[in-house]
């Protein structure tokens, strides 16, 4: 659940649970609320994950479990997908060296299994794993002027660059770790960690001292990100082969640690998936799994939709194939309603987002 319920609750928030958690759905006006983050700065409390790895081989094996390279320098991060004998995507994580620690965050319901699988292969290795979830607060600050934000609270510290990179500081008299976020809502934007039991201090600050920021919550995190076409875990990227979903920049392909045979043909053979990611402008907002038509013939299937308040009018993502050319139908209670492609993202954000799908043309 989140860590500071009864401070969302007097905020006016609703909540909705994604991943075994409870997270804030709205606080209500999502529209309006959008665009105050498009425009200026929101603070969300995410609901991730998080798994502590300590240990002297610590780095080594992470290494050896994931697609990237985990960084071996404190204060550098990574993102990292977690695959499955077949190249699907079991889990897609942040990986950070936090000096004596590997701190991992995930979708909050694959942490403990992570953690339970990960422990029966430590083998003779000095590794150390446990599921930290519960000892820790993440808050996302995104929009345009997010730097402006951190810099107006931060202390002993200035905001952290390049992205996935952070600094340890402190907000009020709580210690935070700053993350330079990798623009998935397509703005500037960091993620601030910070103990448990200072959660309720440190979003205070965030919202209300310094330069004022609006919070916000899930309703507005999935518009924000599908605004920026950026493909999310639970919606479109679990079980998917990355290549399908377009998270190139998720593999370190001198690695060789990747598996599954599509995988690995595509890129050797520089030849193309078999499906990929596209933006559909819509006539209304489609269910997931509604069904994307060429003629009489179903194509493709929808993996989220919402009305896009930056972009005026409803949006989505879908899985159509690699070679589909034109604008399809898309079925959306029971009628087929016209809709067209549009290239991702559908809104030019003060930053672009890193998982923005990319795809070999030969």
């Amino acid at each position: 659940m989140t860590v500071i319920e009864d401070v969302h609750a007097d905020h006016g928030a609703t909540f909705v649970e994604r991943g075994g958690r409870r997270v804030v759905a709205t606080y209500g006006r999502t529209e309006r609320t959008h665009r105050a983050v498009r425009n200026g700065v929101g603070v969300v409390e995410l609901g991730s994950g998080v798994v502590e790895v300590t240990g002297e081989d610590r780095v080594e094996f992470v290494d050896n479990a994931v697609s990237n390279r985990v960084p071996d320098e404190d204060g550098r991060g990574a993102y990292c997908l977690l695959l499955d004998p077949q190249g699907g995507i079991e889990a897609d994580l942040y990986a950070y060296n936090a000096g004596e620690r590997l701190l991992l965050f995930c979708p909050p319901d694959r942490a403990a299994p992570i953690a339970d699988d990960w422990r029966g292969k430590t083998f003779i290795q000095d590794v150390s794993i446990r599921v930290a979830t519960d000892d820790l607060a993440v808050f996302g600050v995104h929009g345009p002027r997010a730097t402006e934000k951190i810099a107006s609270v931060l202390n002993r510290a200035g905001a952290p660059e390049p992205a996935l990179t952070f600094v340890r500081g402190s907000m009020g008299d709580a210690g935070v770790t700053v993350i330079a976020g990798d623009g998935l809502a397509g703005e500037e934007g960091y993620e601030v960690i910070c103990a448990a039991d200072a959660a309720e201090s440190v979003f205070d600050t965030l919202v209300n001292h310094g330069m004022n920021a609006v919070p916000f919550g899930y309703e507005t995190w999935d518009s924000l990100t599908l605004e920026a076409g950026t493909p999310l875990y639970e919606t479109e990227l679990r079980g998917r082969v990355p290549n399908v979903a377009g998270v190139r920049n998720a593999l370190d392909f001198e690695k060789g640690c990747y598996v599954g045979q599509e995988v690995v043909s595509r890129v050797e053979n520089r030849g193309r998936p078999s499906k990929r990611l596209v933006g559909l402008a819509c006539d209304a907002v489609p269910e997931p799994g509604a069904a994307v038509l060429s003629g009489d013939s179903a194509v493709g299937e929808v993996t989220r939709g919402t009305e896009g308040p930056s972009y005026g009018g409803p949006i989505a993502l879908a899985y159509v194939p690699f070679d589909f050319d034109g604008d399809p139908t898309v079925r959306i209670d029971g009628e087929e309603r016209d809709a067209r492609t549009v290239a991702l993202p559908f809104v030019e954000g003060s930053a672009r987002s890193a998982r923005l799908p990319t795809y070999l043309d030969g």
